[in-house]
């Protein structure tokens, strides 16, 4: 072996460690921005004042609203974060499928700062002490705030994990089995929202919470496999 070939070896693998290692930095802001997603969470329970008939007209802090606000703000802005984040290796796969995650994400978050906006303008209210002349006002507020997050945290996440599964099962950057799981989790999702828009099932009931089970499951998993493992090293490097 002469010198050029050995120089030239030399070249691929020292460009092949520098792939790796973006990669593996990519995949590790990705990962973390996905386990960022879930400190939303807590809302459920932070929000459960709001939802009382007369919540304007009582007294007390409205801190556990303030904080469930600022959790969704963190998950909108972590959820674009997932998507711009891995959108350079994606669209190496498709770069149409790459850019519409990036546009789904995108448009979620953005109803996440409209029910964030619902939910501060309950909090005006009390707080600038509107008394019973509001509580339609912030009846009104609590529904459209039902409605978006039924649009926005139940229909669109179902989209996300369809685009990104099917991404990640083509490249496979990930077990096929993993991506499997988002692709099949948006079914039950999809389902359950159109349930819940037809009057089948209650918004907030045990069926409506389980049809999101399977997308939960993907995007934490996921965010685990990315910052532990990171992508699957034989694919980065050119394997099929």
């Amino acid at each position: 072996m002469n010198t050029n070939q050995n120089t030239a070896i030399a070249t691929s693998v020292s460009i092949a460690k520098v792939t790796m290692s973006s990669l593996r930095k990519t995949s590790l802001i990705a990962g973390v921005l996905y386990l960022l997603t879930f400190v939303s969470i807590p809302t459920l329970a932070l929000y459960s004042s709001i939802h009382i008939p007369n919540y304007v007209t009582g007294s007390g802090p409205d801190t556990a609203a303030i904080i469930g606000g600022l959790l969704e703000i963190i998950v909108a802005l972590a959820g674009i974060g997932t998507a711009i984040a891995l959108y350079p290796v994606l669209k190496k796969q498709n770069e149409g499928l790459a850019l519409g995650l990036v546009a789904s994400r995108i448009l979620e978050a953005s109803t996440m700062f409209a029910g964030v906006a619902f939910i501060l303008s309950i909090v005006t209210l009390r707080q600038s002490g509107a008394g019973a002349g509001a509580l339609a006002t912030s009846h009104t507020l609590v529904t459209l705030y039902d409605r978006i997050f039924l649009l926005g945290q139940s229909f669109m996440p179902a989209l996300n994990d369809l685009l990104l599964g099917l991404l990640l099962y083509k490249s496979r950057l990930v077990p096929r089995a993993l991506s499997l799981i988002g692709i099949f989790g948006a079914i039950p999702l999809i389902a359950g929202y159109v349930a819940v828009m037809f009057g089948i099932i209650e918004q907030h009931s045990a069926l409506a919470g389980l049809s999101a089970l399977l997308v939960a499951i993907f995007e934490f998993s996921l965010g685990i496999y990315l910052v532990t493992k990171g992508f699957r090293p034989l694919v980065t490097m050119g394997d099929k």
